[in-house]
């Protein structure tokens, strides 16, 4: 039964009257059925190209194929059409990596996961995935459907792509192939003819695998081989039977030597013996009741006299007419043989792969440098590789050391304040020194006058009073000094009267008192003693005692008129003797402070080369010391002292340090000339 959908997936028609019902399917590779219609039949209309056909042969939904445009022809002659189909796995032929991917280091489900999502139309979903494999995959310009296919191929487990078509998104597996055996083809029972093919070329028992690139750049396995080797050999019973047979294989779409050994081994599998295929006609016998099955990618069991018994895996189903031979199945059992078609096809599809894929060139690129430097500051040449870089061929480093170089004598300063250097006190003597006689010069006299001055009142500072104590002083016996002489006393003298009688008057005296006097004494009279002589002294007795006096709270005011000084100085010289002497410091510890302002030295400008050379040099590449001290070298190769990654290959996408370090001051010119093989693959057409 054929049932027709169109490329939404709904059902357009079921065809009654298809006839010619076939299919084929293969292992791991496109399946493909067949039908045919009466040329007059209207359900025609419905087969058009891209749409769906879903076989069935009988009970059994064998599988989802799409309508081939090219494959589908008119025979009025007989009055039918024909119309060929393939898998709907197909559709992943419709989609392709335009650029470049890649994957290095994830897992098998990753990888494939990552290259379904380059569909327009997701149709195809990632189901089971038996294998966790970490091959680096590079793709560049491949239609999707055999970029997907070749993920498995490397492995050396054999495997087997299975799919459900029943539900939509479509669901890809990746099973391992079965090893259980599942039915048997025995002469006289159910095996109708067999034939066995045998192709003994090509036959290698040593392969040399080679990937991308060219020349000296162009992939080999050495580095990850066991024996070291560029080749790899079959087992000693096989070398022994077949010889030593020398076969080379270039794909250049492998582009790490791990995936490209493992693809190797798997070729050299496949190449190593004759190839063997049975073509079995075999009689279907299910429907009687036979539990056998010859299903795709099963082992089945061949049984003959003359053959013998192998155990074989079914590289392909084909049934010709479901309805016409329902019990006829012929099966290709054993190793796929390549016949020159598809050899011939194979080549042209990979050479055409080849023609687009990046191979890349050998680059010369230079890195130069010169600048002073000195033991603290080594000359530095840094140089980045690109993480796209695929090989390193060489890298030398060239040097030549010259004079250190300036060009100018001064440079502008800003003021600052600068201390120097602490320095120790110490005691010193400075040279010694005869005595002599000097004599200044001579100076005439002069009347010299200072500098007027205007006066004015100037008051003191102001102090508040107190009592002070004098110093004590001890009494003692003072005699005065003896004098001789007549004297008088004044006792009284009158200053007024206070009335009285003419007999007698009353008057007052100095003191206030009141006395009684003759009527006729006048006013203003003094009453002296009588006169008195003799010599005498005074003798004064001064006891122990001190002298307390009080300041009160106070201020001085002192008042300075205007007026000048004059000085009046005569000729005169000075002489001055100076003995024989030595002079004697002490410098205590001490510091010294100088404030620079800002300031401008003017620049003389030139080149200046300094007389001297350093003795010898240091060499760092990546902090790796070379052992190497002259001051000029040529072509030396610094590959060995470059910074490695753990599969000891050159560190990418980060930069590399070579230092040179002289002891003196110096110059150095330099130059680094790599050889560096990349690929066009990043960036755009500018």
């Amino acid at each position: 039964m054929i049932k027709i959908f169109n490329r939404n997936m709904q059902l357009q028609s079921i065809l009654q009257n298809a006839y010619a019902i076939g299919y084929e399917t293969p292992l791991n590779e496109l399946w493909s059925a067949s039908f045919s219609m009466p040329l007059n039949d209207p359900k025609n209309q419905y087969c058009k190209p891209f749409n769906y056909v879903e076989v069935w042969d009988g009970d059994e939904r064998i599988e989802l194929f799409r309508i081939m445009p090219t494959l589908t022809t008119k025979n009025e002659n007989e009055n039918s059409v024909s119309y060929q189909c393939e898998h709907v796995l197909a559709t992943l032929i419709d989609d392709l990596i335009d650029d470049y991917a890649q994957w290095t280091n994830f897992t098998t489900r990753v990888v494939l996961t990552d290259m379904l999502q380059y569909q327009e139309v997701k149709r195809w979903a990632l189901g089971r995935v038996a294998f966790t494999r970490y091959f680096h995959y590079g793709i560049e310009k491949e239609e999707l459907y055999s970029v997907i296919m070749s993920i498995p191929r490397p492995f050396d487990q054999q495997y087997q792509w299975n799919f459900d078509t029943t539900v939509f998104p479509w669901v890809l597996h990746l099973d391992a192939a079965s090893n259980e055996i599942v039915g048997e083809a025995r002469w006289g029972k159910n095996i109708q003819g067999i034939t066995k093919e045998s192709d003994p070329y090509p036959v290698a028992t040593r392969i040399y695998p080679y990937g991308y690139g060219e020349g000296v750049n162009q992939l080999n396995i050495e580095e990850v081989n066991p024996t070291g080797k560029r080749y790899i050999e079959a087992e000693p019973s096989i070398i022994e039977q077949y010889g030593i047979i020398k076969y080379v294989w270039v794909d250049r779409r492998f582009e790490v030597a791990a995936s490209l050994y493992s693809s190797g081994l798997a070729k050299l599998n496949e190449l190593k013996t004759p190839k063997n295929l049975y073509t079995v006609n075999v009689v279907d016998l299910k429907k009687l009741g036979d539990l056998n099955r010859f299903d795709v990618g099963k082992l089945v069991r061949i049984t003959d006299e003359d053959l013998g018994i192998v155990d074989v895996r079914v590289r392909k189903f084909k049934k010709s007419d479901i309805y016409g031979a329902p019990h006829a199945i012929e099966l290709e059992i054993g190793d796929k043989l390549d016949d020159t078609g598809t050899t011939q096809a194979d080549l042209e599809r990979r050479q055409q792969i080849n023609d687009t894929y990046s191979q890349g060139a050998t680059n010369i690129d230079s890195h130069s440098y010169v600048d002073n430097c000195d033991p603290g500051h080594p000359a530095v040449i840094e140089i980045f590789l690109d993480e796209g870089l695929v090989n390193v061929n060489t890298m030398n480093l060239t040097f030549k050391t010259e004079g250190f170089r300036s060009y100018s004598r001064a440079t502008e300063g800003g003021g600052a304040r600068v201390d120097t250097t602490s320095s120790g006190g110490g005691t010193s003597t400075s040279t010694e020194s005869g005595g002599e006689s000097t004599q200044t010069s001579s100076s005439g006299g002069a009347n010299t006058a200072t500098s007027s001055s205007g006066g004015g009142t100037t008051a003191s500072s102001t102090s508040g009073g107190g009592t002070s104590k004098s110093t004590d002083s001890g009494g003692g016996s003072a005699q005065t000094s003896g004098g001789g002489g007549d004297h008088r006393h004044v006792m009284f003298q009158t200053t007024g009267s206070s009335g009285g009688s003419s007999q007698s008057t009353a008057a007052t005296t100095a003191g206030g008192l009141t006395i009684h006097l003759d009527g006729n004494t006048p006013t203003m009279t003094n009453f002296e003693t009588l006169s008195a002589s003799g010599n005498h002294s005074h003798s004064v007795t001064i006891p122990s005692h001190s002298h307390d006096f009080s300041t009160p709270n106070h201020s001085h005011d002192v008042t300075i008129p205007n007026h000048t000084h004059s000085v009046n100085i005569p000729n005169h010289t000075h002489n001055v003797t100076i003995p024989a002497h030595t002079h004697n410091f002490t410098i205590p510890n001490h510091t010294h402070s100088i404030t620079l302002p800002d300031h401008v030295h003017e620049i003389e400008h030139g080149i200046y080369r300094l007389n001297t050379m350093p003795s010898s040099v240091q060499i760092k590449v990546d902090g790796n010391i070379v052992p190497i001290n002259d001051l000029n070298v040529t072509d030396l190769n610094i590959i060995p002292y470059l910074a490695k990654d753990s599969g000891g290959r050159v560190t990418r996408g980060t930069w590399h340090t070579i230092e040179i370090t002289p002891n003196n001051l110096a110059r150095i010119n330099a130059n680094v000339i790599s050889r560096l093989f990349i690929q066009s693959r990043s960036g755009g057409k500018f």
